[in-house]
């Protein structure tokens, strides 16, 4: 056994132990195809079309009163029973940290399962509850979970890799400060790709995790662990980060709701950045830390505690505050649909499911709807997100690898390696070439209105989060549509729409479109049924993606409040004409 392999081995072996054997699933209630960790790299055309995610209702494991506590509240709806001391603490965090473990037998999905503190700082801020009636902050007692990134005293932040294994960190991320200051529960650390750098979570620590709504498809990255937790309603709300895209992607995989906000409004420090030059993100492209959820109203809650207070905790933030901002443009919200990234053509459901909600938006008061051409500035973007992403060569994660002898992953593999890193004069060149595209974006939110009448005439844009689908394990395409906003530092959200449907498939009929480039064409072969089983996407989930200008986060969060409940209750309206 190679020095990766028996690290990973032990590794696994330490996360087992911290389940208990009573919160354990019986091999029967596994579907068949679980592989092992290191199939689950590999042979991922051996899993079939299994959504798993009434498991933990079937399963036993839960009491009644914990299949309610996990699936009967909103954040702000629990935090009231747990204050008013009609819930404890301690019973809802073992509810949560039950199901967890669960979610984690069914998909992976967890790397620092962190039971035992969680139920002992339960105790604590019940004991504090009841002996002052005043709970420690606005979010006592409320079970999180987090990104295997975000460094937490005592516990490992791997990164996927295995040489990071068994180095724990020595002191606590800032968010994690300031999410502990105001009384949450950290339940748990969750699973991503290694070096944080695919859209497929998938390392040979953890192994693969799976989406539970169809385990042929990705759960996305690098945030996937969240998402799967998430869906499987092992935790009431995640925090991820994102520079390309990674807590808009796996909600989109997942039917969840993910908040990316602009620079400064949530703490990024200490994070795992080991394999990195130091400080890279000051100097690159600039990641960001961002909520994912089951509700915009979840997000918009959390982040309303958060926010206000986040500059005493990150050296990183910017005073904010979480409210109305000045009046809007127009009496009406303007919202822009804005169809592509000028690169690659959203394939027929994209566009579809975007000209659906434009419709739904157009039957809505106090919405206005307009068309938004794609600007030229935008298609060039990607580019310079990309080169800005790879600035260090990558030399010091390639150092890393070898260090234990571990392999890349199937999906990095050719694509990773050691190159030339950025020269001072080369990274002020690029950051020139920012800032001439930030420049020209701006035009967007005026609709290239003069310059003498520089008036903000967009409120926030509708835009695809991904040309395509939700495609198989590493199969994702596309990260412009994603990254170009971290790019602009525009906070950006994910807001699903509906599931994929049998009129979806368009089975015998294909694109005629001709294909703009390489980008395009890896894009096509997700959509051309001689390279595709469409129908491999039924039931998977269609979202949108909601922009808002930058540092405009609170009116990214009333766009996207407006623009799901007009989706849902299109929903619920279509459902209850079905009933007739």
């Amino acid at each position: 056994m190679s020095d990766y392999q028996s690290i990973a081995a032990r590794k696994q072996q330490h996360l087992e132990s911290l389940i208990p054997s009573e919160w354990r699933l019986s091999a029967s209630q596994i579907p068949a195809g679980m592989l092992s960790l290191a199939e689950s790299i590999t042979q991922t055309a051996s899993y079939e079309s299994i959504n798993v995610t009434a498991i933990p209702r079937t399963c036993g494991l839960l009491t009644p009163h914990e299949l309610h506590i996990t699936e009967g509240y909103s954040v702000r709806a629990l935090l009231a029973e747990i204050h008013a001391q009609r819930l404890t603490s301690e019973e809802v965090t073992r509810a949560f940290c039950k199901r967890a473990a669960i979610a984690h037998q069914l998909t992976r999905c967890l790397t620092e399962p962190l039971f035992a503190q969680a139920l002992d700082r339960a105790r604590a801020l019940d004991t504090h509850l009841q002996s002052t009636s005043r709970p420690i902050g606005p979010l006592h007692g409320l079970p999180i979970s987090i990104k295997d990134t975000f460094h937490i005293t005592h516990v490992d932040s791997t990164s996927g890799l295995v040489a990071l294994a068994f180095h724990p960190a020595t002191q606590d991320a800032s968010l994690v400060t300031l999410l502990q200051s105001l009384g949450a529960i950290i339940i748990t650390k969750t699973n991503v790709p290694q070096t944080v750098g695919t859209l497929d979570t998938c390392n040979h620590l953890f192994g693969r995790t799976l989406n539970p709504l169809n385990r042929r498809l990705t759960v996305g990255g690098s945030t996937g662990g969240e998402a799967a937790l998430l869906t499987l309603r092992g935790s009431m709300l995640g925090f991820g980060t994102d520079i390309g895209g990674s807590v808009r992607i796996p909600p989109m995989c997942t039917g969840l709701y993910g908040f990316k906000p602009s620079q400064g409004r949530l703490p990024y420090g200490g994070q795992q950045d080991a394999g990195h030059i130091p400080a890279k993100g000051r100097i690159g492209l600039q990641p960001v830390a961002g909520p994912m959820a089951r509700s915009v109203e979840d997000i918009g809650f959390v982040m309303g505690e958060i926010v206000p207070r986040a500059e005493l905790f990150g050296e990183d933030c910017i005073p904010g505050t979480w409210g109305p901002s000045p009046p809007l443009s127009t009496p009406k919200l303007r919202i822009g649909v804005l169809r592509s990234d000028g690169i690659v053509e959203p394939l027929p459901p994209i566009a579809k499911v975007l000209d659906e909600a434009a419709r739904i938006l157009r039957r809505t008061s106090d919405v206005e709807v307009v068309e938004i051409p794609v600007p030229p500035a935008l298609p060039k973007c990607q580019g310079i997100a990309n080169k800005l992403m790879g600035i260090d060569g990558g030399g010091l994660m390639m150092d890393l690898l070898e260090k234990t002898g571990e392999p890349l992953t199937p999906w990095l593999k050719g694509r990773m390696g050691r190159r030339k890193a950025t020269t001072v004069s080369e990274l002020g060149e690029l950051q020139m070439q920012r800032a001439r595209l930030e420049r020209e974006m701006l035009r967007m939110w005026t609709l290239n209105a003069a310059d003498d009448n520089k008036t903000r005439r967009i409120d926030a844009i509708i835009h695809p989060v991904a040309p395509h689908p939700v495609p198989e394990m590493d199969r994702y395409n596309a990260i412009g549509y994603t990254s170009s906003w971290v790019l602009l530092d525009y906070p950006a959200g994910v807001v699903p729409v509906r599931t994929f449907r049998e009129d979806d498939l368009e089975l015998g009929k294909e694109m005629t479109i001709p294909v703009k480039g390489r980008w395009d064409e890896a894009n096509r072969k997700l959509w051309t049924e001689t390279t595709v089983d469409r129908r491999v996407y039924l039931d998977s989930p269609l979202s949108v993606q909601v922009i808002a200008p930058k540092q405009h986060d609170y009116d990214l969060y009333r766009a996207m409040h407006i623009i799901d409940q007009a989706i849902r209750s299109e929903s619920t309206k279509h459902t209850e004409t079905a009933k007739l």
